[in-house]
């Protein structure tokens, strides 16, 4: 009975083996090999001539043009600020105001030895216009007229001397009211209003930073140097764009209009700077961006979306669609790459359909479908996507 048992359980097994494989119903290969799996889902679009913009990405800092430290020009006492932490000023903007009074008393000093000086001069030059006609009149030695002359002289030093010292103490008086040298934002106060500031301060009243218009400090690979170099001596300036951290968000465009005179030699790499009007304010100084400067634009090359192109052992490909919904593994060499578009220099041509979406459950002959809503939001023109959906109904199965 055992052997009997044993023999039907063999019987079983290779009668289900049988069943499955020997009439096809356990694979999803036919005995051609063709495969007969459900089509794929995917999305896809049309490669479609067209410009791509080439850029050098680099990183950056952005930088104020001035920033300066306001130092008081006299020593005296802070008798009041004239400006809120964080401020926007303008140039010539009243920041703070310094006791004036000790310097108006040695200007109303200096205005009367002044004024004493110049009534001594205007009584030597008269003496002086009487000693030359007593002279004529040989009524007096010529002598006492030479020194009537050197004393006219040294009153109308005396006299320019005082005006020195009026125009010093008016100087004086001027730098009790501190301005702001540019236009920009004021940082922290440094100094307390009743303090005695000093010429000699470290740290000032303020420090001001130049934000209208800021600047950007980038540095670029010696190998780009003769490109940088031919766009600084066009008349077209090299456009820089100034990105966000994350190279997302677009923050400001401006012009590139220095490159350093060297090399650094521990980088290999030259700094550039480049200027924005940062009229919306949105770059900081110390802030981190990121730098993408236009070098150059190609014009009519076959384009495809960057979704488009996969890597494999053999280098960059494509999953090109056939006229029958069908996909083929197609290489290509890529050109240059910018944001969300490839161009690619040879394996496709204006008109192919690649596949964009889906491709990791796809090999070479697979089946494929392009549900509508996949299909019009793949990045293809009306006529592109009608043209697709043409050569579907002639494929079909």
């Amino acid at each position: 009975m055992r052997r009997l048992r044993i023999a039907l359980v063999f019987i079983l097994v290779v009668a289900v083996v049988w069943y499955f494989y020997g009439t096809g119903h356990g694979g999803s290969k036919s005995a051609s090999g063709k495969n007969n799996g459900p089509p794929v889902p995917v999305a896809v679009a049309t490669a479609a001539k067209g410009d791509i913009i080439v850029y050098l990405n680099e990183l950056g800092n952005i930088t104020p043009p001035n920033t300066i430290t306001v130092h008081s020009m006299i020593n005296g006492i802070l008798m009041r600020v004239r400006f809120s932490e964080g401020q926007l000023v303008k140039k010539d903007q009243l920041l703070a105001e310094i006791d004036a009074r000790p310097y108006m008393a040695q200007l109303e000093q200096a205005q009367g030895q002044l004024t004493r000086d110049e009534a001594l001069l205007e009584e030597a030059k008269i003496d002086l216009a009487r000693y030359k006609t007593l002279v004529a009149q040989d009524s007096i030695a010529r002598q006492q007229l030479d020194l009537q002359r050197s004393l006219v002289k040294q009153y109308e030093g005396s006299a320019e001397n005082d005006k020195g010292l009026v125009d010093a103490a008016k100087t004086q008086i001027a730098y009790t009211k501190v301005t702001a040298p540019v236009g920009g934002r004021v940082g922290l106060r440094q100094v307390d209003p009743g303090n005695l500031v000093a010429t000699s301060d470290a740290n000032g009243i303020v420090v001001v930073t130049q934000l209208q218009p800021i600047t950007a400090i980038f540095t670029v690979p010696e190998d780009s140097i003769p490109t940088v170099m031919q766009h600084m001596q066009d008349e077209d300036k090299m456009i820089a764009e100034a990105w966000d951290r994350s190279g997302k968000k677009k923050l400001a465009t401006g012009t590139v209009y220095a490159v350093d005179n060297q090399v650094d030699p521990a980088t290999g790499t030259v700094k550039l700077r480049a200027e924005f009007s940062n009229e919306d304010n949105k770059l900081f100084p110390s802030q981190f961006v990121n730098i993408k400067c236009h070098v150059e634009t190609k014009k009519n090359v076959v384009l495809v979306p960057l979704a488009a192109i996969q890597q494999g052992a053999d280098g960059s490909f494509v999953y090109k669609v056939k006229p029958d919904d069908t996909v083929t593994v197609q290489p290509v060499k890529i050109d240059v790459t910018e944001g969300e578009k490839a161009a690619i220099a040879d394996g496709i041509q204006e008109g192919d359909v690649v596949v964009t979406d889906g491709s990791d459950n796809l090999r070479e002959g697979a089946k494929i479908t392009v549900p509508a809503k996949e299909e019009t939001s793949a990045p293809a023109s009306a006529d592109d996507t009608k043209k697709h959906t043409h050569q579907k109904k002639q494929g079909g199965d």
